[in-house]
């Protein structure tokens, strides 16, 4: 199952991180998430970059995201 979303909330904050605050519909169900700024495959605990926009470096994506990244590109 993938996701489709924004990579940061309208106040600029992170919607990528390390656990879920809001009650889940399923567990672990996610591989990949699209944002406007990446692709980003899920597995085994694991964030892996597979794209970026251009002009975007992988430390700046990792900055605004709030879980680790790996790159895999």
């Amino acid at each position: 199952m993938f996701v489709v979303m924004d990579h940061l909330d309208k106040h600029g904050a992170p919607k990528i991180v390390p656990a879920c605050t809001y009650p889940l519909t399923g567990r672990r169900v996610v591989n990949r998430i699209y944002t406007d700024l990446a692709v980003i495959d899920v597995a085994d605990g694991t964030l892996t970059v597979r794209a970026m926009v251009p002009g975007l470096g992988f430390d700046e994506l990792q900055s605004m995201t709030g879980a680790a990244l790996t790159p895999g590109f």
